[in-house]
């Protein structure tokens, strides 16, 4: 099992930091787990008792508002942590965790990451800069709600997506699998889905991407440049 989960999670960017027997620790104590589409991982307001990685899949990171809407947060997929907010003061999460495609992970306690974080100052630091790149995130998300109209928001999202995510293909083309309905879109991108909607159909007519309406989570988009 060990070998197994090694073989999993030593290519993790914020795990290469880790020497051979913090690694082997880490092991020691994650348990794997299985989820479906639409399961949700943990609630607002439960205990923060763990951290998550992301083997594969994807997952969303949202609150309720008080008007009964959802604010999405962040959307992660594999290679990725989350719930990695143990250190602040609050004991309770603030937001939920779902899966949008079906997924697998690993949990860890929180006991466990924290004694990880003290024993290792470089794994440390890469969690505190994950943290601190999710509040920009989402500082460079409310500047976009203030100064980009709603269709350079949701260009932004092809855009940003496409420099994460995105295979190359040929010289110019990108292809990406957001794996998002258009309400889940309109959340992040803090528009309407109608909006949604109609941005993607006119930038799919004036041949800045092109998507097969069987297959509306893949987008190709043919010069990132023109976004």
């Amino acid at each position: 099992m060990n070998q197994i989960a090694i073989s999993r999670i030593e290519n993790f960017e914020h795990l290469r930091c880790l020497n051979e027997q913090q690694l082997q620790n880490l092991t020691n104590c994650m348990q794997l787990k299985k989820v479906s589409r639409g399961d949700i991982i943990y609630k607002e307001g439960e205990p923060k008792d763990y951290v998550y990685l992301i083997v594969e899949g994807s997952v969303k990171l949202a609150s309720h508002t008080g008007e009964g809407k959802m604010l999405i947060k962040d959307i992660l997929h594999d290679q990725s942590i989350f719930g990695e907010n143990i250190f602040a003061g609050n004991e309770c999460r603030y937001e939920f965790a779902e899966a949008i495609a079906d997924t697998e992970y690993y949990q860890i306690s929180s006991t466990d990451f924290k004694r990880l974080a003290e024993q290792n100052s470089d794994f440390a630091s890469y969690i505190l800069d994950v943290i601190v790149n999710r509040l920009f995130d989402l500082e460079e998300r409310l500047k976009n709600f203030v100064f980009k109209s709603a269709k350079e928001r949701i260009m932004f999202f092809i855009r940003k997506t496409g420099e994460k995510r995105g295979i190359k293909i040929g010289i110019d083309e990108c292809l990406i699998n957001h794996g998002m309905s258009h309400k889940e879109i309109a959340s992040l991108t803090d528009t309407s889905r109608q909006t949604v909607a109609r941005v993607l159909s006119e930038l799919k007519r004036t041949n800045v991407i092109h998507f097969s309406p069987r297959k509306p989570n893949k987008i190709l988009i043919r010069d990132m440049s023109s976004l």
